[in-house]
């Protein structure tokens, strides 16, 4: 495998992370990703810090090897009673329809680790090799702390702006997300208008502007995926949607039919079902991205509190239409088997890419 400075930064073999998927990655997946030469992650940004002690342990229980916590770094949301007042009522149908009650008023489901100073205790004393942080940035004193613990500290960035802003902040490695990722877009300000940027262009614009490792994230499904990113400047390949069916994963037989019944028909990226732009799978929350403005959403995770309920309620009478299925623009490439197999297998494809296709390594 092509040898690079962020590979021994983050203490593996493999040029390929395992994206922290929350609500389908598990510690069995990282710590089986991590067995296996690249580096598994954890997401812990829907918990509260006792919850993250308990993954992190998890999975140090079951490997020795180096592995991502990953955490939510969102502006808190400003609560709006009206617009979520009026969010409830144009929802509430459908509850009705299901057989149960409409929530009375939405809650602020995810706390952001801004300033979650429980949550930077976990992680100073736990110490997980690496720290990845989505949405934005800590304050340069949790960084700081961070650094000092000795944690590699990586971050998302969606443009060059948030790239540079990564870089000034003495993160380690920036994640170049491109428009292809499935999952909630990793952008600083939701309201901003968004370049979308696809991954290579934007892998392009990062590693040319910058010194820190890049790490490719959207779209790539395979060992030719990786190399082509490798090619283009990147450090390594962060894969989430390939990751979504494999044994490990916490994915729900729904999200899984999903995954190969509508897989090759596209994704879309809507707001409709946490507030923030994410990429979903087509299903009836996305079908909605017409008929309702963007204004008319509550903040993140705000609006989550209604799309979670929702879904239990419809999942409860067979309906999966309302899940979180998350995928990237990758997902009709999607495989099925252990994790650590899918890290051999793109290990194998990565190799024969470089060796037939004359890709730098």
């Amino acid at each position: 495998m092509p040898a690079n400075h962020l590979l021994s930064l983050l203490g593996i073999s493999v040029p390929l992370i395992q994206a922290p998927m929350a609500g389908v990655s598990s510690p069995d997946m990282a710590a089986a990703v991590s067995d296996a030469g690249a580096l598994g992650s954890i997401a812990v940004g829907a918990g509260n810090a006792e919850a993250a002690r308990d993954m992190i342990r998890a999975v140090r229980a079951r490997t020795e090897r180096p592995f991502n916590v990953n955490l939510f770094c969102h502006a808190p949301a400003q609560a709006d009673p009206a617009k979520e007042a009026a969010w409830i009522r144009r929802f509430a149908p459908l509850f009705t329809h299901y057989g149960v009650t409409p929530p009375a008023e939405l809650r602020e489901i995810y706390r952001s680790f801004q300033g979650d100073d429980a949550m930077l205790c976990v992680l100073l004393e736990e110490r997980p090799a690496v720290v990845s942080f989505h949405f934005g940035l800590p304050p340069a004193a949790t960084v700081a702390a961070l650094k000092e613990a000795g944690i590699v500290l990586l971050a998302s960035a969606t443009n060059l702006t948030e790239a540079r802003a990564i870089a000034a902040a003495g993160i380690d490695a920036v994640v170049a997300q491109g428009w292809e990722a499935g999952g909630h877009r990793g952008s600083f300000d939701p309201d901003v208008p968004d370049e979308m940027l696809g991954t290579f262009a934007l892998v392009r614009l990062v590693s040319a502007a910058l010194d820190i490792p890049v790490i490719a994230a959207g779209g790539i499904m395979d060992g030719r995926g990786i190399a082509a990113a490798l090619a283009l400047g990147a450090s390594a390949a962060q894969l989430g949607t390939a990751f979504i069916a494999c044994d490990e994963s916490l994915a729900d037989a729904g999200y899984r039919a999903a995954l190969v019944q509508g897989g090759g028909a596209g994704t879309v990226m809507t707001r409709m079902v946490s507030g923030r732009p994410a990429r979903i799978l087509p299903n009836r929350f996305a079908a909605m991205n017409g008929s309702c403005e963007e204004a008319m959403v509550p903040a993140y995770p705000i609006a989550y509190d209604l799309g979670k309920a929702l879904h239990v309620a419809a999942k409860a009478r067979g309906e999966q239409g309302y899940g979180a299925h998350w995928a990237g623009q990758g997902a009709p490439l999607l495989r099925s088997m252990t994790a650590a197999e899918l890290v051999r297998t793109l290990v194998a494809e990565l190799a024969q890419a470089i060796a037939t296709e004359n890709l730098p390594g």
